[in-house]
């Protein structure tokens, strides 16, 4: 097995590399990048992370987290520029948070469990940075199923919850019926969107990640349809005799699982 570069050394290169990109003589593209126009790049890339992660490819995952770590360089580097701060900044400020909000391990507190950890962090990230909500710091930018589940996770800690899942099943056949009844194109967006708000919630309740769970769904329609649409003529069947190849791929599907 080959020895690792040293981490000091790669980062500097790659710190060098970026600055040269972005300075005079420099990539054209790269030079005119701003945060605004980097940050899709940036969460594309956290979702590629992801999608190595759930793929077992180790080789892939450290490309992907290359990546990713291009992209903190690249937004690093953006504010030194701008005069705001620098890539020394950022690992600092996060090296200082950790020591801070892990007292059991770098101080003199205690947490026994990874439940007590969470608790212990939470109370510190308070203290910190105040809130005027429980739902502050909940980013508008996040994937709108994941965004419901903070949310209403948040509003749960809160004591804003059901006492049971029950309680969010009923909510949820509640929102179908008012989808139902809704009329015109606004009361039926607004409508849909609480219907799915209310999935989430009820999903949350019965201890499942919703999140995890459509990615799932995602992966096996897809996996199931790339099968079904190699039939001649696919698009033209009809209905019927596209539903009986979908019932043969899922039952080859779930065989094969």
């Amino acid at each position: 097995m080959t020895s690792s570069p040293d981490p000091g050394a790669a980062l500097a290169r790659l710190l060098e590399i970026m600055a040269r990109l972005r300075g005079p003589g420099g990539c054209p593209w790269d030079r005119a990048q701003d945060f605004a126009s980097i940050a899709p790049y940036t969460i594309e890339e956290a979702y590629e992370v992801a999608d190595a992660i759930a793929r077992h490819d180790m080789a892939d995952l450290r490309d992907e987290l290359g990546d990713l770590l291009l992209q903190v360089v690249f937004h690093a580097r953006m504010a030194e520029e701008a005069g705001s701060f620098a890539f020394a900044d950022v690992a600092e400020a996060i090296c200082a948070k950790m020591e801070r909000r892990h007292p059991h391990v770098f101080a003199d507190g205690t947490a026994e469990t990874p439940e007590a950890v969470v608790t212990n962090w939470e109370a510190i990230k308070a203290a910190e940075k105040p809130r005027e909500s429980v739902l502050d710091g909940v980013a508008r930018a996040l994937p709108a199923l994941l965004r419901a589940d903070k949310l209403s996770r948040r509003a749960a800690r809160a004591g804003f919850d059901w006492p049971d899942a029950e309680g969010a099943r009923a909510k949820l056949i509640e929102e179908m019926a008012e989808l139902d009844a809704a009329e015109g194109t606004a009361a039926r967006l607004e409508e849909a969107g609480d219907l799915l708000f209310a999935a989430a919630s009820w999903i949350r309740k019965l201890g499942i990640d919703p999140e995890a769970a459509l990615r799932a769904a995602c992966d096996k329609f897809e996996r199931r349809f790339r099968v079904i649409e190699q039939a001649p003529g696919f698009a033209d069947l009809p209905a019927e005799k596209q539903e009986q190849l979908w019932q043969a791929s899922k039952q080859t599907d779930q065989s094969a699982r």
